[in-house]
């Protein structure tokens, strides 16, 4: 029996692809992996040096490669045609990232110049997958145009950067993160001919969160393994995975799903006065994953410390940077929520209300990480339930 359907061409032009049915491909999960190793770098590195400092050195390099990642993500939920090119170019970008992690822990200092270089690679190829976009698809020429000048714009300061020392070079780096940030918002709201796919979309994002909670339940186990299974540390590992286990059930049950139902409304306002409310949504949704993300991670850092000092004097820095990773993830939480329905309504109480108990359990004077552990994960969990049960009352 013989097929009479054409076979795909190895080598085909992008296409606008948000009419179609999508959902993330194993490239793309491939493709993450190596953002997930300059994430963990990046993280043990913090974690062996709990201050300002390494804080601002954390924030600012995981601010960085999130926004390359969203770069890159944003382009296939538009252009995936998995053909030969996009592959090559998607899998050298993978590359370039795994460059980045391994430059990762001495990033501010004896390895800046293969990090800047590793990601600069990154950026000139996601440039020329841009080039190739904008050849090919006229009608979206004016929106692509604004990814290829903010992304130009970023490749350019990064190469700057290699000619500099010191601070300059760091500063340099801020610019063209704050660049490759602003591209596509401005993009999104140029006008209505390169539209996102809202079903790829959120599963993009949630496989993401997936990934970074990874962090969270490895700083436990890898706490309790470094502290040789001491009890104290793994009473303390084992609240600490609750925690990690309340933040999924938080995102996945209500503020993913709750936002993704919205974020499919778009399709029906495209040719409405409600367009712009839909692009403001999307941009809200997508930049509210950043201090999510980011403190999902800090949250498995203090949790890892914890377990290590599980009698250590309170409040400490590994508490602290707990505490700070809850609050941010509550406050992507609610940027998401409130930015998918429009409604700064949307996260009151739920979750805003947990952010000063948090902060004010962190606060408090014991030697017990148990004690401060056991009540940061009863906050996670009492928001879980009042999410799901809320979800579930259509509220």
């Amino acid at each position: 029996m013989t097929s009479n359907a054409e076979p795909e061409r190895l080598i085909r032009p992008p296409v606008l692809r948000t009419g179609q049915d999508a959902s993330a491909s194993r490239l793309e999960l491939f493709f993450d992996l190596a953002y997930v190793l300059v994430v963990f770098e990046l993280a043990a590195t913090f974690l062996s040096d709990l201050t300002w400092s390494g804080f601002v050195s954390f924030a600012a390099l995981f601010v960085a490669i999130w926004v390359s990642w969203v770069g890159f993500t944003l382009y296939a939920n538009r252009f995936d045609t998995d053909d030969v090119v996009f592959r090559v170019a998607k899998l050298a970008a993978t590359l370039s990232i795994a460059g980045c992690a391994a430059a990762a822990s001495a990033a501010t200092s004896d390895f800046s110049v293969p990090f800047a270089v590793s990601f600069l690679a990154g950026r000139l190829i996601l440039l020329l997958l841009l080039v190739r976009a904008w050849h090919h698809i006229v009608e979206a020429r004016p929106t692509i145009g604004l990814y290829l000048g903010a992304t130009a714009l970023s490749s350019a300061l990064w190469a700057v950067s290699l000619t500099v020392d010191g601070p300059a070079r760091y500063w340099l780096w801020a610019a063209a993160v704050a660049v490759d940030a602003a591209g596509p918002i401005a993009a999104t709201w140029h006008d209505d001919h390169l539209p996102l796919h809202m079903e790829h979309l959120p599963e993009r994002f949630g496989l993401f969160v997936i990934l970074v909670l990874g962090e969270a339940v490895g700083g436990a186990a890898t706490g309790v393994h470094d502290a040789n299974w001491a009890a104290p540390a793994v009473a303390v590992g084992i609240v600490g995975f609750v925690i990690a286990a309340a933040l999924w059930w938080t995102y996945f049950d209500t503020t993913a799903a709750n936002s993704a139902a919205k974020l499919q409304e778009r399709d029906d306002h495209d040719d409405s006065p409600e367009g712009a409310v839909a692009d403001e949504r999307h941009d809200l949704f997508v930049y509210g994953h950043l201090p999510l993300a980011l403190g999902v991670v800090m949250a498995g850092i203090g949790i890892e410390d914890l377990v290590l000092h599980p009698v250590a004097a309170l409040p400490s820095p590994g508490g602290w940077v707990l505490a700070a990773g809850l609050t941010l993830f509550l406050v992507g939480s609610a940027v998401i929520l409130g930015g998918s329905r429009h409604s700064w309504r949307a996260f009151w109480p739920w979750p805003t209300v947990a952010i000063p108990v948090v902060l004010a359990a962190a606060a408090f004077r014991h030697d017990s990480a148990l004690l401060l552990v056991s009540a940061l994960a009863l906050v996670c969990l009492v928001l879980a339930v009042r999410g799901t049960l809320s979800r579930h009352a259509g509220r």
